[in-house]
């Protein structure tokens, strides 16, 4: 447990001087010798690590969340009279969620995906822990590991009202690509639901309070990462995946 701690510590405490010192952009990518290294230490496979293709079922409920959670966040802004498409260019939106979802994808296996739910995940399943144990512990290093973005980034903007709201979605966020880590048995599998999460949100609504092509500024309310709505469906589609997979989640082997 001491080398667990250890190594999400250091990962922790990596991306942090990266923010600090203004390199925002590239603050995931210690999380790639980090990963390497402690998935050797440990002498863990490749499948025990998640890197296996996974299952149709999760590639489906890995697109499902956000379409799901995005369009109805999109479509109730509209009817809200909360969108502003005067600035909206279309094939630059289409063409930058692309390119945001499928780098997001290639960059979350052997960063964020292949770290919280590839090495952390495996290394707490050694030690005896229970799938629910495990989502919720790499869940919370997950969580923490996003404090310094928050509050140590200068890149990113945040309104005081949606820190604790994004931290909320975060934590969901966590719940949900670690569900979908539990049930595929694949990283691959939550590290596209992870690229097409990020390209439609950043794209469409912007990173933390910063609007985005949609021109919602409402975020609180309407915004993926930092509003209410979010929230509520994003905790909505963590109840489908629960049902959907509560027999491994319920399950005491490791």
């Amino acid at each position: 447990m001491g080398r667990i701690l250890f190594g999400v510590g250091l990962a922790i405490a990596a991306t942090a001087t990266l923010d600090l010192m203004g390199y925002s952009a590239m603050s995931a990518l210690p999380l790639i010798p980090l990963f390497i290294l402690f998935a050797f230490l440990d002498r863990i496979p490749r499948q025990e690590l998640g890197l296996t293709l996974g299952t149709v079922k999760g590639y489906l409920l890995a697109v499902a969340h956000p379409v799901f959670v995005i369009g109805l966040l999109a479509w109730l802004a509209y009817a809200a009279g909360a969108v502003d498409l005067s600035a909206l260019d279309s094939a630059k939106a289409v063409k930058d969620v692309a390119i945001m979802a499928l780098v997001t994808f290639v960059m979350a296996i052997i960063t964020e995906e292949g770290f919280f739910r590839g090495w952390l995940w495996a290394a707490l399943g050694r030690q005896g822990k229970s799938p629910l144990t495990v989502l919720i512990a790499s869940t919370i290093a997950f969580v923490l590991w996003h404090v310094s973005f928050v509050f140590i980034s200068n890149e990113f903007h945040f309104e005081p009202a949606h820190i604790p709201l994004f931290f909320v979605n975060a934590t969901l966020l966590g719940l949900i690509w670690g569900v979908l880590r539990l049930g595929s048995g694949s990283i691959l599998v939550s590290s596209a639901s992870h690229g097409l999460w990020n390209g439609l949100t950043y794209v469409l609504f912007g990173v933390g309070s910063d609007a985005g092509m949609l021109g919602i500024k409402d975020l609180g309310l309407f915004g993926p990462e930092v509003g209410l709505y979010g929230i509520a469906l994003s905790a909505a589609f963590l109840g489908l995946l629960w049902w959907v997979y509560r027999d491994r989640l319920a399950s005491q082997d490791s």
